[in-house]
């Protein structure tokens, strides 16, 4: 005797395929869902102790990047720089400002200003600013556009494919080490062509390959290695 109808098998085969686009389906929106500024938190503005213009103090004063963060050609770290930094102007100007009491507190106390990091790896990642510097990768392909943010913010994901893209194709962002700190650096492509060592490019993938060689930046599958990152 027959149980079931002859449908049944149609029903079942469609509910497993039902089953199947429902998870695959999840999967897509979970991994879509990493890549949003709800997980990776680009975007995202953080409350600081004292409200610092990245704006006012690098377009509107011109300071350069290394002034404040004196270690990033040296050293794994770029620094936060001391109070003693800030004091060396702000002890002269916009001395009596309110919001600029704890910087003030700060130096009269010893104690450091607890600023909170905007730009924050995972601790199984290492990462070396002062590699990329000295290979030519601009402040800006990482950072941001920081010289046009009046409050700090993380402008890339930072996640791991963000990272591999300039791994796997490092001729596209490639520029001049006398570059890298100018935040408003045109790729040649953009703007006027560049010139290195008394050559003249006009496009970036040119100037790239030129500049890899220069630099001596390792080969693809060496800076794709797990164990370049994840040591």
């Amino acid at each position: 005797m027959q149980i079931f109808p002859r449908s049944s098998n149609a029903v079942a085969r469609g509910s497993l395929i039902l089953v199947v686009l429902a998870v695959g389906g999840l999967l897509f929106a979970l991994l879509e869902l990493e890549r949003t500024p709800y997980i990776t938190k680009a975007g995202q503005r953080k409350d600081q102790p004292v409200p610092f213009s990245h704006k006012h103090h690098v377009t509107g004063l011109g300071i350069d990047c290394r002034y404040c963060h004196t270690s990033v050609e040296q050293s794994s770290f770029a620094g936060i720089p001391p109070t003693k930094t800030c004091i060396n102007c702000h002890s002269q100007i916009w001395t009596n400002a309110a919001y600029l009491e704890p910087v003030r507190e700060s130096y009269r106390t010893g104690k450091s200003l607890q600023w909170t990091r905007v730009n924050q790896l995972p601790n199984y990642v290492y990462f070396n600013h002062s590699i990329h510097i000295n290979k030519g990768v601009g402040c800006n392909n990482c950072h941001g556009p920081v010289d046009q943010m009046p409050l700090m913010y993380q402008a890339a994901s930072l996640q791991m494919e963000f990272c591999l893209d300039c791994h796997r194709n490092s001729e596209r962002y490639l520029r001049p080490r006398e570059q890298v700190f100018n935040m408003r650096y045109q790729q040649p492509s953009e703007g006027e062509p560049v010139v290195v060592n008394g050559q003249s490019y006009s496009d970036q993938e040119s100037l790239g390959n030129a500049l890899k060689k220069q630099y001596k930046v390792r080969s693809v599958q060496d800076i794709t290695s797990c164990n370049t990152c994840h040591r």
